[in-house]
């Protein structure tokens, strides 16, 4: 028989002494806890169990009359103060013994803390770093002011210190974009910076990427142009007018122009509000703006161009010289670039930051070249162009960067345009017959409107159209709105679109349409 081995023995002894031990522990406290009245603690009290969580979906049932404030109204005038604030939930960091979450309405930031303490469980913290990012979050919390500024947000001087915090509408957790990528500077490198999105999933994905605080602030600029235009031309004596799009017949007698059925017959989209405009001059008017859709069938896959986009359009009256209607509308531009640099400064500031460009310069008066002139300056630098070709785009951008260096002015007029190189409405040139009463007007070297005196006379209109061998039966219609008397009278068309994305310097005109249509797109 083997011999024990005593220190086995020494070792057994000595855990079920332990066991023992614990055992007796474990009674003695239940027992305690059962003569207290107590239930056995199994897990940290939630302490703020009332203080977050998702809240039910808004129905209308109630009017609390709850008083919210703005992000953008976040400031030291604030301080200590208690606020609710509605807003998305841009981002969050667990980190320790707190949640950083900052807060994003339109284009305007700020940071919010939720610290653990006596009120503010670990469990609220947990729940405040899982909601997905774009969730609409409600938040209550102390304003306070800050050392050092949060530079990452634009309530750089103070922060929201969080007491309540509830997810009104959660966003599924996956994007099909993250922002913070769709907002990234165009100039930064792409392995040091992060990821970029493509436009094309931008533009797919349309309703997250006009949150970027760069969308909002350009679809602010493009409502300010609007703005701008009607505020002059109104305190000039203009009167706004409504014209249909579902026209007879097409525009200008071409034929890029889309084809809808109506009823029995067809009909086309307007590819201008010309027609209406003219005979609102003829109906006495005498000073007609729109704005409204236009449409283009042109297959044309460019960095500028729209199958359909936003006209910005005047025609008036004027007494002896077309250059009337040209001065006007070189002070209202004038007037519009003022307006976008004195009321829109901080919308600027935030597109430059992520597509740099230089300041948008223009002169006043604005600066009239004729179509001599330039050409001089073309030729000068190697171009070889006749006196009645047409400018091409890259002539009219290396004339824009001439112009620019010469005279210090992205906005130009240029005058007198080839007679055979404008539509057959044009008025001909009293003094040269090879040149017209017309003209374009061009930011950053790109046109982004194109006018003209009109031809008032019916007779000389028809003769016209004749020598473009234009068919007379489609323009009836046209004529006959001058056959009743009709005053000398000039206009043009613009596209709001071209002009913002020129002021600010960007290279798409899709980063300037709300929901872009071309060639290609029709969605969403």
């Amino acid at each position: 028989m083997a011999e024990a081995n005593p220190e086995v023995n020494t070792e057994s002894k000595k855990a079920k002494k332990k066991a023992e031990k614990a055992e007796k522990k474990a009674k003695a406290k239940a027992e305690a806890q059962s003569a207290a009245g107590a239930e056995p603690v199994t897990a940290e009290e939630d302490v703020s169990k009332d203080s977050y969580g998702d809240l039910p979906i808004i129905v209308s049932a109630a009017k609390p009359g709850r008083t919210f404030v703005r992000v953008e109204e976040l400031s030291e005038q604030l301080a200590d103060q208690t606020v609710l604030v509605r807003a998305r939930l841009h981002t969050s960091r667990l980190t320790g013994k707190f949640c950083f979450v900052v807060l994003r309405q339109q284009c305007c930031t700020v940071q919010g803390i939720i610290a653990k303490g006596d009120t503010i469980s670990k469990q609220m913290l947990k729940y405040a770093s899982g909601i997905p990012k774009e969730s609409i979050v409600e938040a209550v919390g102390v304003v306070r002011t800050v050392e050092n500024p949060v530079t990452s947000c634009t309530q750089q001087n103070v922060e929201l210190h969080v007491q309540r915090f509830f997810c009104v509408s959660k966003a599924e957790a996956r994007l099909p974009l993250q922002i913070d990528d769709a907002s990234r500077a165009a100039a930064e490198d792409d392995d040091a910076a992060g990821p970029k999105v493509n436009q094309d999933t931008c533009l797919d994905n349309r309703i997250i990427d006009l949150r970027t605080t760069t969308n909002q602030a350009i679809f602010r600029m493009q409502a300010g142009v609007v703005h701008l235009f009607k505020e002059h031309l109104v305190s000039q004596r203009f009167v706004e007018i409504q014209t249909p799009h579902i026209i007879s017949a097409a525009s200008e007698g071409g034929a890029n122009v889309f084809t809808v059925g109506y009823f029995d017959r067809k009909a086309y989209l307007a590819q201008s509000p010309q027609l209406y405009k003219q005979m609102a001059i003829c109906a006495d008017f005498e000073r007609v703006f729109c704005v409204g859709p236009v449409f283009r069938a042109e297959d044309s896959n460019t960095h500028r161009h729209l199958t359909e986009f936003v006209g910005l359009d005047l025609e008036m009256t004027f007494q002896d010289h077309y250059h009337e209607a040209m001065d006007a509308i070189g002070e209202m531009f004038v007037s519009l670039f003022k307006g976008l640099r004195d009321r829109f400064s901080a919308e600027i500031d935030t597109v430059s930051k992520q597509f740099p460009c230089e300041p948008f310069q223009f002169l006043e008066p604005s600066l009239r070249l004729e179509w001599p002139e330039a050409l001089t300056l073309l030729r000068e630098n190697g171009v070889d162009i006749g006196d009645e070709d047409d400018l091409s785009t890259p002539n009219e951008k290396l004339l824009g960067r001439l112009v620019k260096a010469k005279y210090g002015t992205d906005f130009y007029m240029l005058d007198k345009y080839p007679l055979a190189v404008r539509p057959f409405y044009t008025m001909p040139d009293p003094h040269n017959p090879k040149s017209s009463n017309s003209y374009d007007m061009f930011m950053r070297g790109e046109e982004i409107l194109s006018g003209a005196q009109r031809i008032h006379d019916p007779a000389l209109l028809t003769e016209r159209a004749k020598l473009h061998g234009v068919d007379l039966e489609k323009i009836k219609a046209y004529i006959d709105a001058f056959r009743f008397g009709a005053p000398p009278h000039a206009g043009g068309g613009i596209g709001l679109e071209r002009v913002l994305m020129l002021y600010l310097g960007l290279k798409n005109i899709r980063k300037t349409s709300l929901f872009p249509r071309d060639p290609s797109r029709l969605t969403p």
